[in-house]
């Protein structure tokens, strides 16, 4: 960690707007599950603890911060709201909108998963779907919001998104846990930029290791270059962290929070998956197996230590799931 004022991280993020976050956020999406799993232990030689943020109504993290886009947007004149999503962040901001009575748009690309798909709708929201891949569905959601006078909730650009992650941070703070490292999924970096900033100002001594899929690199290449690193293509099966036009501002914050970016193998992932369906009971997307596939990777790093991996959604298609965890 770097770039830092004592052990406060000159980032975009406020911690005391991140504490005043616990006051708006449902309680529902708050103080999940942390705890040692034995079983996995034996498989990776680690002590891992699993923080899960799947079980809420969302299946993943993301209600954390689509309740504070809401709340703030109930408190206004503005109560119409559009973003692009790869699923989960569309049904979070259906399930949050849709308890304050906010007319919400979702973008996304046909390609989704279609369990997100159907989840999007089934909470309310109007879902439009559009060729190619997230970025296109980005641009959609900016035309939308042009033309239509909407909100544009942008992912890791917007702040909310991110402080609302960060308070996953405090939990994992103020839980009492002694821990050596935590294992992020990185897609656009809210998560990773807002757990990351709790544990850069709170347990410094913590590493932050960020974890992405090699098919979808684009991030991570941005870290380790310092600069922003675009991609043709994204090509990996976990979808919710598959972006490929990384935002300059999350940048600026991840290369002040985190201490490594590491990039996993398709194989590793799938691993992953099956290790935490067999030994942990854990049905999970493919982005939220990046912390175990990182462990299984670098054995030797981690061999000895106590690490934390953030099990940030579960929205997988049945089917796909079943034939990924008994592909090996």
């Amino acid at each position: 960690m770097t770039d830092s004022v004592g052990n406060v991280p000159r980032t975009r993020l406020s911690d005391e707007r991140i504490r005043a976050a616990r006051q708006v956020i449902a309680p529902v999406f708050l103080n999940t599950p942390l705890y040692r799993c034995d079983a996995l232990e034996r498989e990776l030689g680690c002590a891992v603890s699993i923080k899960l943020e799947t079980a809420n109504p969302v299946r993943s993290f993301k209600g954390r911060g689509t309740e504070l886009v809401a709340s703030h947007l109930s408190a206004g004149e503005m109560r119409s709201v559009v973003c692009a999503s790869a699923g989960n962040l569309g049904q979070a901001l259906a399930w949050s909108g849709r308890n304050r009575h906010l007319g919400v748009t979702v973008v996304a690309s046909r390609s989704a998963p279609t369990v997100k798909l159907d989840r999007i709708r089934s909470l309310g929201a109007h879902l439009e779907l559009v060729d190619g891949d997230f970025e296109a569905a980005r641009r959609r959601a900016a035309e939308l919001a042009n033309e239509h006078g909407l909100r544009l909730l942008e992912d890791s650009l917007d702040i909310e998104t991110c402080e609302g992650a960060a308070t996953i941070g405090l939990e994992l703070v103020e839980s009492g846990t002694s821990f050596d490292a935590v294992l992020i999924a990185l897609g656009g970096g809210a998560l990773a930029t807002g757990v990351g900033h709790v544990l850069a100002s709170l347990a410094p001594e913590v590493e932050v290791i960020t974890v992405q899929p090699s098919g979808a690199p684009a991030m991570t290449l941005s870290w380790r270059r310092h600069a922003v690193v675009t991609t043709d293509s994204a090509d990996t099966i976990a979808d919710g962290v598959a972006g490929r036009f990384p935002i300059s501002a999350v940048l600026e914050d991840l290369l002040i929070v985190a201490d490594d970016a590491l990039l996993v193998s398709e194989a590793s992932i799938v691993t992953g998956m099956r290790l935490l369906f067999e030994h942990a009971g854990l049905v999970v997307e493919p982005s939220a197996a990046l912390g175990v596939a990182a462990i299984l990777e670098s054995p030797d790093r981690f061999a000895g230590r106590h690490v934390v991996t953030i099990i940030c959604g579960g929205n997988v298609d049945t089917a796909a799931h079943r034939r990924w965890v008994s592909a090996l």
